[in-house]
């Protein structure tokens, strides 16, 4: 969310960065968001001036009754009882005002880089760097679900039948494996400098407003009946959740977490053939990192952040490139964003198993999440990134790893994570 005083000031940078990111409809909001603001002080300033008058007045009946002037005094109570009337309103005025701004505020994108790329949707993201040599091999690399299935790992139709589609049980190596992607990228992570935390896996209204957009919300938030509370989509909710109307100190900073939970999502509009399987689910775990900083430094943590998902992909032996996200494809908090990507031998393509986002000040303004320093007050900047999310990792791992003779070699760095396996194999 952008603070009002720069949209005030800087209207015509507002305008082109909506324009940029391919939103004209919510072009009329800036000069409506102006035109309430300006009522809203307008209000304020007559409701300070009855609170001043209302002082003033007080001092002087209290005069004038010492003076026996009883009429003049009583006449003085009258015009308080109309000013308080009157201040009544203005106060109901006032409470109006800023909920009709905080409303549109709410939906008026953050100014985006200048380093991103322009464009209207995901098709006009860019290739920034791929590392490892992408192979295909010279046997057929079944599809991911048949390759578990082999080794009786995944059940899709008990799944169906307990919950519904977009849920799955693994089983036995497969099961094994996903746990031990999960405990690799949670020590991965501890060992470059990251405090592991396991968060609440339902948030408040509050928080959910707080570190997303309403299309956000409404296309994954799952709400718990008759409670306010929310299932998370992603740990990166309750980790920065964790720091709401919070004031650090600049040698708190900076916070640097990672943290483990399952995500629940609803995935609305996933269709096509790469949706079926494990790719798009309603239910998944994941490891995730997250940064409080000052806002100099959000830029250097956010190159640290993708850096280490693409070394912990290369540490096992998977192919990625990093995609920078074009301005028609960041959610609306979000100042620059990239996807990491991991290449699939059998779609002979990359597809997305991360993404790493700044998001500036967007949330840290919308939780009140401060930094105390030496000239006072400011906002905190936060960020965050996927480690990994096994269901599209164990893709790119069975793919990647899935030999001639349909065994399965596991990496020499996940090798102590199960029990020593260099290899699954079909029982």
């Amino acid at each position: 969310m952008l603070d009002i005083k720069f949209l005030r000031e800087n209207p015509d940078i507002v305008r082109e960065n909506i324009k940029k990111k391919f939103q004209d409809n919510k072009l009329p909001m800036v000069d409506e968001v102006i035109e309430l603001d300006k009522k809203a002080r307008e209000t304020q300033q007559e409701a300070d001036a009855l609170r001043a008058s209302k002082n003033k007045i007080a001092k002087e009946i209290g005069g004038l009754m010492a003076q026996g002037k009883k009429e003049e005094a009583e006449a003085k109570k009258a015009e308080v009882a109309v000013n308080a009337k009157r201040l009544t309103e203005l106060e109901a005025l006032e409470a109006e005002l800023q909920e009709k701004i905080t409303k549109i505020m709410m939906v008026i994108p953050q100014i985006i880089d200048p380093s991103v790329p322009i464009g209207p949707d995901d098709s006009c993201n860019v290739e920034i760097q791929k590392y490892g040599e992408p192979v295909v091999p010279d046997f057929e690399i079944p599809y991911h679900t048949d390759i578990m299935e082999k080794f009786n790992g995944i059940d899709l139709d008990a799944a169906r039948r307990v919950a519904g589609n977009g849920f799955y049980y693994l089983m036995g190596d497969i099961a094994r494996l996903h746990s031990a992607v999960i405990s690799y990228a949670r020590d991965f992570m501890i060992d470059r400098g990251f405090t592991y935390c396991v968060p609440p896996f339902m948030i408040r209204s509050n928080v959910v407003t707080g570190v997303m957009s309403f299309a956000e919300m409404e296309a994954m938030m799952y709400k718990i009946e008759g409670e306010d509370l929310y299932l998370i989509g992603t740990s990166e909710h309750s980790m920065i959740g964790k720091f709401i109307d919070q004031i650090l100190t600049e040698d708190q900073l900076p916070q640097t977490l990672t943290s483990y939970s399952p995500c629940f999502r609803k995935e609305k509009g996933a269709h096509g053939l790469e949706e079926r399987g494990v790719y798009r689910i309603h239910q998944f775990e994941k490891q995730e990192m997250v940064v409080i900083c000052k806002p100099e430094d959000s830029m250097i943590w956010y190159d640290k952040l993708w850096q280490n998902t693409v070394d912990l992909f290369r540490s096992l032996d998977i192919p990625v490139r990093t995609l920078e996200c074009c301005s028609g494809d960041l959610a609306d908090l979000k100042v620059k964003s990239c996807d990491v990507e991991a290449w699939s031998p059998r779609q002979k393509k990359y597809f997305e198993v991360g993404s790493c986002s700044n998001l500036g000040d967007a949330q840290a303004r919308r939780l009140k999440i401060r930094i105390n320093g030496k000239d006072g007050k400011y906002l905190a900047h936060t960020l965050n990134n996927t480690v990994v999310a096994p269901p599209r990792m164990l893709i790119a791992f069975l793919e990647n790893n899935l030999q001639a003779d349909g065994s399965v070699k596991i990496p020499e760095a996940l090798q102590p994570y199960m029990g020593g396996m260099t290899e699954i194999r079909v029982k």
